[in-house]
């Protein structure tokens, strides 16, 4: 389970911080902040998704970014990646490997826990040439991986659809999605 009482930065529509808050307080008001996703390409054009663990805070048992994170006091966000992506999967990361695709402004509500996430959110490709199997498991904070073809993304349907966190199927992030597919499959 998230911890409600760390304390992360809130920052301006310019990214500029503007003060600390608790992560708990910064969900419940929608105050913005700053996190970091990363998305494993594999070589075979998926996209390894991590499954949320059921109790997380917003969007508990979905499919979302292969690593995601809140970026603590005083990191950057590449510092964050590198963290993230070893607590998460257990890979050390080559940041210059990183591949910067989009820095989006997202606010989304969680129907199921009532929280507003509102964040400041680089989003990275990488290329992972392991397999899925080697990935290791964030426990308490994550089900495990599934690898998804990305043209299976452009019209999700049904149950399928509902794996995932809800902003994976919008225009904005199929498009950055096309971008990756573009710049690591030329």
């Amino acid at each position: 389970m998230s911890n409600p009482l760390e304390m992360l930065e809130v920052v301006d529509e310019n990214d500029n911080v503007v003060g600390l808050e608790t992560r708990g307080k910064i969900h419940k008001e929608g105050l913005l902040h700053r996190e970091i996703h990363i998305w494993f390409f594999t070589p075979r054009a998926e996209i390894i998704f991590q499954h949320r663990a059921k109790d997380k805070d917003t969007y508990p048992d979905k499919l979302d970014a292969t690593v995601g994170g809140h970026v603590e006091p005083s990191m950057t966000y590449e510092e964050t990646a590198i963290k993230e992506c070893k607590e998460e999967t257990g890979v050390d990361i080559d940041v210059n490997k990183l591949i910067l695709l989009k820095k989006m402004r997202r606010k989304s509500f969680d129907q199921v826990t009532g929280l507003i996430n509102n964040s400041m959110r680089p989003q990275y490709a990488y290329l992972y040439e392991g397999s899925i199997d080697d990935l290791q498991i964030e426990k308490g904070k994550s089900e495990g991986f599934e690898a998804w073809k990305i043209e299976k993304l452009y019209s999700l349907e049904g149950k399928d659809k509902d794996k995932f966190v809800s902003v994976i199927y919008d225009k904005e992030m199929i498009e950055l999605f096309k971008k990756a597919q573009e710049l690591l499959f030329k």
